[in-house]
């Protein structure tokens, strides 16, 4: 790949993130200009030897996790137990208008390398913290020094209780929103710090817990139970306030298929040839069809089940809010993802076949956005980086 310029060009960002919710952030800066540089310890980022791997990779510097979120960034080696190591992060926070990092709290700090210590090396430093449950600097929680993956932030911030079969039997979700929305927020929030950092040359402490992300994205959930006093339970496929509002089965897979307006739903009906339903007093109302949702949902799984996909999508596409549910194999040969570059080609450190990343879903007008290198082997980058520093 060629490297490009993109809207965060000339902001470098210390990356001393492991796993995902860090890596997932400094991706997203990488993706949009910025010059992240990766500080890993001597071992690598745990994620390094994760695989898939590809037949053809005979280097296997990293596998298919770490390239996904670790592309378009450079790779120092740095054992911040070591006093000349640490002495050199500190001649690199000179430098840079951002560090992140995701450890627990604590573990910084007990290194020498707080955030106070950092500031007075570069007061305009914005230091972003990823963690389970928080920073103590933000706000004390009984759970600060508790560790956390995606699947504990899913539990604790309500999204399991919310999420599986309309049997009420939970489950997480498949993606793990846990780590990556955290990391989507603090790129939010450092992004937001950058610009005040700017203006008045003094940085600050951004502080996501993982917990608080899923929390923020259960919001309907929690003012749900503060309207009603209602804790609310899984759906299934089903919206709690919109019928129909599902996913259905067809001939030879499912679709989604949802219509909140009475207009639409009309629409619906004639199009597929059951106009009686929209004047059956049991569905012409909002409310009504949110009450006798099973018995609409029987009728229209009637004739979805009477049809292909294919044939659901060609009849309601572009009529009423209708997709199919797609596989990995039908979105690699869906044309929108081709003309919206969400599937992208990325070399691989030994010369053998590319290998194919989700892109990036920010676009842009004027700057391009994306991928734009490989992800770096371990320490690839040492001598150009401290170079730069001399």
């Amino acid at each position: 790949m060629t490297k490009r310029t993109g809207p965060l060009h000339g902001l470098r960002v210390l990356d001393l993130t492991q796993a995902l919710a860090g890596p997932y952030c400094t991706m997203l800066l990488a993706d949009l200009g910025a010059d992240v540089v990766k500080i890993e310890p001597p071992g690598g980022d745990m994620t390094r030897a994760m695989g898939p791997f590809t037949h053809e990779d005979t280097e296997r510097s990293y596998g298919g996790y770490f390239a996904s979120i670790n592309r378009g960034k450079r790779s120092i080696v740095l054992d911040l137990k070591d006093e000349g190591d640490r002495s050199t992060l500190l001649e690199l926070v000179k430098t840079a208008e951002v560090l992140v990092e995701n450890s627990r709290a604590g573990v910084m700090d007990r290194l020498g390398l707080s955030y106070e210590t950092l500031a007075e090396v570069n007061p305009a430093l914005v230091y972003g913290a990823i963690r389970g449950f928080g920073d103590p600097r933000t706000g004390e929680s009984p759970y600060a020094t508790w560790p956390s993956y995606d699947i504990v932030a899913q539990a604790s911030g309500g999204l399991v209780s919310i999420t599986g079969s309309g049997e009420g039997e939970v489950a997480k979700c498949g993606p793990s929103v846990g780590d990556i929305f955290a990391g989507t927020l603090n790129a939010v929030g450092v992004l937001a710090a950058v610009i005040d950092a700017r203006a008045t040359g003094v940085g600050q402490f951004i502080d996501v817990a993982m917990y608080d992300a899923v929390l923020s994205l259960c919001e309907g959930a929690a003012y749900n139970y503060s309207y009603t006093g209602r804790v609310r339970r899984p759906t299934g496929n089903g919206h709690p306030m919109i019928a129909p509002f599902d996913i259905f089965p067809t001939a030879d897979g499912h679709c989604a298929l949802g219509t909140p307006s009475d207009e639409m739903f009309a629409t619906l009906c004639q199009t597929i040839g059951l106009a009686g339903l929209a004047a059956d007093d049991r569905f012409d109302s909002r409310g009504g069809r949110l009450s006798n949702r099973p018995a609409l949902n029987v009728e229209l799984t009637a004739w979805t089940r009477s049809v292909t996909t294919a044939e659901v999508v060609r009849l309601l596409g572009g009529v009423v809010p209708v997709g199919p549910v797609n596989d990995m194999a039908a979105i690699y040969a869906d044309p929108h993802v081709s003309a919206r570059e969400m599937l992208v080609e990325v070399d691989q450190p030994d010369g053998s076949r590319p290998v194919t990343l989700a892109g990036q879903a920010i676009k842009m007008t004027k700057s391009e956005t994306g991928p734009r290198s490989r992800p770096p082997r371990l320490g690839e980058h040492n001598g150009e980086i401290l170079a730069e520093l001399a």
